[in-house]
C-alpha cells in the first residue's frame, strides 16, 4: 500500500520526499535507473518527513522491533526505533556479523544472497517491522521474513520508502503487508 493511499494523499511531505531522490542513469549498468537516497539523506527536512511518516504510522502498533535490510535499511530502522520505543536489529549480508548466526538465502535478478543476523536477536511473539529503501522483487524482503519467523518472531508489515506501484513481488511477500512511500522516477528499471 502506497501511503498516498492510506491518508496521505497530497501530503507536501510525499513531494519533498520523492524530490529529494536522486535518479542515476545507468548505474549499476545500462538500462537502470538508480534511486540514490543519499540526496534524500542530505536533506535533513525530506529525511525527518520520511522518518516521521513511519514513526506516525507505527507508533501505536506495539512494535518491538524494526529489523533493517543492509545497507540502507540501516539509515532509517535506528531512527524510527529510538521513536517508537523498540530495538533494531540489522539483518547483514554473509560475514559481517560476529557470534552465531541464522541466515536466509533468496535469489537476485543477477544470482543469489543470503541474510543473516543473530540467533539471539529476536524472541518468539515478538512484533516486527522490517525496513529497507527500496522494494523491487521483494526477494530481500522474503529473505528477511523468513528470518524473523523462523526465530518465532510476527512480522506485522515491511516498510520501504521507494516501491513499484504494482510491487513485481508481492506475491514474494509470505503474505505481509507492504507499505510504501514514494514510486520511484524513471519506472523503465530501478535499483
Amino acid at each position: 500500500m502506497f501511503a498516498a493511499e492510506n491518508g496521505l494523499k497530497g501530503d507536501p511531505r510525499l513531494e519533498a520526499i520523492s524530490a529529494a531522490i536522486r535518479v542515476v542513469p545507468n548505474f549499476p549498468k545500462n538500462g537502470i535507473m538508480f534511486q540514490d537516497i543519499t540526496t534524500l539523506l542530505l536533506d535533513h527536512k525530506a529525511f525527518k518527513h520520511t522518518v516521521d511518516i513511519f514513526v506516525d504510522r507505527y507508533k501505536d502498533m506495539q512494535i518491538s522491533v524494526v529489523a533493517g535490510v543492509e545497507a540502507r535499511g540501516f539509515m532509517f530502522g535506528p531512527s524510527i526505533a529510538l521513536a517508537i520505543g523498540a530495538k533494531f536489529v540489522p539483518l547483514r549480508k554473509p560475514g559481517k556479523l560476529p557470534g552465531k548466526v541464522i541466515s536466509e538465502s533468496y535469489e537476485l535478478e543477477y544470482g543469489h544472497d543470503r541474510l543473516e543476523m543473530h540467533v539471539d536477536a529476536v524472541e518468539p511473539r515478538e512484533r516486527v517491522i522490517i525496513i529497507d529503501d527500496l522494494v523491487a522483487t521483494g526477494g530481500t524482503l522474503s529473505a528477511a521474513i523468513s528470518l524473523m519467523e523462523s526465530q518465532g518472531a510476527v512480522v506485522v508489515e515491511c516498510a520501504c520508502v521507494i516501491g513499484l506501484p504494482e510491487v513485481k513481488g508481492q506475491h514474494k511477500l509470505k503474505g505481509k503487508p507492504l507499505y510504501v512511500l514514494v514510486e520511484p522516477s524513471g519506472i523503465d528499471g530501478f535499483c
